[in-house]
């Protein structure tokens, strides 16, 4: 019953980013990849999806004497000019996350989660470079349910 309302919601969500890129305006490049830095380190890769929206895919991974862990994001992200400021838009949006992780002294386990982002994202002009601040909160799945409060990171991109 969980995984229906959850399903449902994704939808509902997903339809409601859908119908409000007629208002966003578009992006200054159409695919962006490099790094993001924050709690976990790993490539992100953006690719211009329609007027105003993109989709990014991040693969983050952490190792440390207690902890470690990989996972894969992919999120639908609305983009929206900040007036007298060309070159730089914030954003939201929704997706999911599936990972791994192993914790010292414990079994290992495979999670799911939605996710949440909310950021900032500029373009240098003239230069292939992109920018980005964001927070991606997270509500996890399984194997046991409950909310991260999320991860900030810098995304440092070159565009084409």
């Amino acid at each position: 019953m969980i995984m229906k309302k959850l399903l449902f919601t994704v939808i509902a969500v997903a339809a409601f980013f859908t119908l409000t890129t007629n208002e966003a305006s578009a992006q200054d490049y159409k695919n962006a990849i490099g790094g993001r830095f924050g709690n976990a380190n790993g490539v992100s890769f953006k690719t211009g999806l329609n007027k105003g929206a993109m989709l990014e895919l991040i693969g983050n991974f952490r190792s440390n004497s207690g902890v470690k862990y990989a996972n894969l994001t992919g999120l639908y992200e609305v983009y929206n000019p900040i007036g007298g400021a060309e070159g730089l838009h914030w954003f939201y949006g929704a997706g999911a996350t599936i990972g791994s992780y192993k914790v010292k002294g414990f079994d290992g386990d495979i999670y799911l989660s939605a996710n949440g982002v909310l950021g900032l994202d500029y373009k240098f002009k003239g230069a292939p470079i992109n920018l980005s601040l964001d927070w991606i909160p997270a509500l996890q799945i399984t194997p046991d349910t409950g909310f991260w409060g999320g991860d900030i990171g810098l995304g440092v991109r070159f565009t084409f």
